[in-house]
């Protein structure tokens, strides 16, 4: 009961305060504008009447008024005399930007695409816009993101979400971007014309990189290509007024400098000094090749208005030849084809070495155009015509004698021609040579002829040698007997010396044994003679003579008595004792 009671007195409070606005509103007019709301004012009838081409009222004429309603309560604007439309405010999201057309506003001149840009608090002061001189149609100034409050009936505020509508990408209404490593050519829509004569619009100060488009025609921006490049990062541009290619920057590889051939600049003034007669060099940033070089690295660089010639600071190596190296200036070149003095035709691989200092790589470039000019304007006529030269005054087997009398002769040749390009000749090598196939058959079969002659000649020798040896073999062989019989006659003479120094000795030996023997029989026989006159003095001589026989006796052992004794009795009693004795014994002797 007391919730109803409740409700319906809230009901009556709001239905009274309902009623107590709108006739607040009759009574005095009063409008009520929420925070996030713009009042756009129409005025349905005035004193005055706009004036012609005039779109928004600025002196209370009747229509749209400049002036809109902020967030509020507003009074004096009663019903039967104006119209209060409650807008949205115009918000743009981060990372995006807004375009706007304007409705009203002076006319803009016929060499401009787009409104001047007016101050007026980023396009919310309508009556500042239009007293200012702001121009209707496309609009130079952006919105960037943020919440506005907007007069709608003078400005159409452009989003990316409406952008489609407008037949443009979504895209194009981003905060525009460019990425490492990148750089953004420009190009603008709006402004004088570029100069005859030039590609690309000159370099303007104090536009921050082209945000700020006012500034930009104000310093006398030409329309078109521009000169300046962006750098990496985010830029707040009005794809109505600049336009933005990201390019890779230019990069200068390790072991390579880059020429700068400028289309634009500073007008042209030579520094080359009068030594250098073949080109123009002019300091960095005006129309000409560059003296100073890019060195390895990443360099910013507009493309459009300037090309980078990469010229290498390394050896390069340049081959007459079938085969080509990594860098390409040889893929146009082969074999050198020459004419001998005896009127053959032959091929010649050639390899050239060259190499480009740094500082004076602006100069060839400037004398020649490019590296690739170079090899196929310069050095390959200078090459094939000094080996073309070389071949006619001599014979091809000349030549190939003398390959290397030749190769001498052109690198001295070549390195004089070419450094007159700045370029310096490092070496020149002859490889292989193709001399006319009937005449090396020729060559080859009288080589071969000679060379059987030679291996004959080698063969005999060898022969002959080998009868020697083996001449030498046999004497060595028949020396050893030589030395041997040799040997055995001197082993004979000296046997014979010694049989005969042997005979002597022993027939000395004998005659002195003999003389001695001798000398001894007669010492002995005088001593016995002595001995027996004194032994017969003392025994007589029938005494001293039985002594004598008794001592021979026992001094030779002669037996006087028999071993076996045997009796005389029967016919063989004796023979039969005598054999038995004799056996008897011989056992006794082996038993003992």
């Amino acid at each position: 009961m007391n919730a109803a009671i409740t409700l319906v007195g809230a009901g009556i409070t709001a239905a009274s305060v309902l009623f107590g606005l709108i006739l607040l509103h009759l009574l005095v007019g009063a409008v009520l504008i929420d925070e996030r709301q713009v009042g756009v004012v129409i005025k349905r009838f005035g004193s005055r009447s706009l004036p012609p081409g005039r779109l928004l009222a600025l002196n209370g004429e009747a229509g749209y008024q400049a002036d809109t309603l902020a967030p509020g309560l507003h009074f004096g604007y009663w019903r039967w005399q104006y119209q209060v439309l409650k807008m949205p405010v115009t918000e743009v999201a981060p990372g995006e930007i807004a375009l706007v057309v304007a409705a009203d506003g002076a006319p803009i001149p016929a060499e401009r695409i787009l409104g001047r840009v007016v101050d007026c608090d980023s396009f919310q002061d309508a009556r500042k816009f239009l007293v200012g001189g702001g121009e209707r149609g496309r609009q130079l100034g952006i919105i960037t993101a943020g919440t506005y409050r907007i007069n709608t009936a003078l400005f159409n505020v452009i989003t990316a979400a409406q952008a489609p509508a407008f037949g443009m990408e979504t895209a194009a209404l981003f905060v525009q971007r460019v990425d490492p490593d990148k750089v953004g050519i420009v190009t603008t829509l709006d402004g004088c014309p570029i100069e005859a004569g030039e590609i690309a619009g000159p370099t303007i100060a104090h536009h921050d990189n082209f945000q700020d488009a006012q500034a930009f025609l104000t310093g006398g921006g030409r329309r078109g290509l521009q000169e300046q490049v962006l750098l990496s990062g985010s830029w707040n541009l009005n794809p109505w007024f600049a336009q933005v290619e990201q390019v890779p920057m230019v990069e200068v590889p390790i072991g390579s400098v880059g020429v700068v051939i400028s289309f634009v600049g500073a007008a042209h003034e030579d520094v080359s000094g009068t030594d250098f007669k073949h080109g123009d060099l002019v300091n960095v940033g005006h129309k000409g090749v560059w003296v100073t070089p890019l060195y390895p690295g990443k360099h910013p660089l507009n493309t459009r208005v300037m090309r980078v010639e990469r010229v290498p600071t390394t050896n390069i190596v340049l081959n007459w030849a079938s085969r080509t190296e990594s860098h390409n200036f040889d893929a146009k070149l082969s074999s050198i084809t020459v004419r001998s003095r005896d009127g053959f035709a032959f091929n010649l691989d050639v390899s050239q070495i060259i190499h480009v200092g740094a500082l004076d790589a602006p100069k060839v470039i400037s004398r020649i155009g490019s590296m690739q000019n170079l090899v196929d304007h310069a050095l390959q006529p200078i090459v094939g015509n000094y080996f073309r030269n070389s071949a006619q005054s001599c014979t091809v087997l000349d030549f190939l004698s003398a390959r290397s009398q030749r190769q001498t002769e052109a690198t001295e040749h070549i390195r004089a021609a070419i450094g007159a390009y700045d370029v310096q000749a490092i070496d020149t090598l002859i490889g292989d040579i193709h001399p006319p196939a009937e005449l090396m058959q020729t060559q080859t079969d009288r080589k071969i002829a000679e060379e059987q002659r030679k291996t004959y000649e080698v063969q005999e020798a060898a022969q002959k040698q080998r009868q020697q040896l083996v001449r030498e073999t046999a004497v060595a062989d028949i020396q050893s007997q030589v030395v041997g019989a040799e040997q055995g006659v001197n082993i004979a003479e000296l046997k014979s010396d010694a049989h005969i120094k042997q005979a002597t000795g022993e027939a000395e030996g004998v005659r002195l044994r003999a003389l001695g023997e001798a000398e001894a029989i007669r010492a002995t026989g005088s001593a016995k003679a002595q001995a027996y006159r004194a032994g017969v003095e003392a025994l007589g001589a029938q005494g001293y003579t039985l002594m004598q026989l008794m001592q021979i006796v026992g001094e030779q052992h002669v037996r006087i008595v028999p071993d076996v004794a045997v009796n005389g009795t029967g016919a063989n009693a004796g023979l039969v004792e005598g054999l038995l004795g004799t056996m008897l014994k011989k056992e006794t002797a082996l038993a003992a």
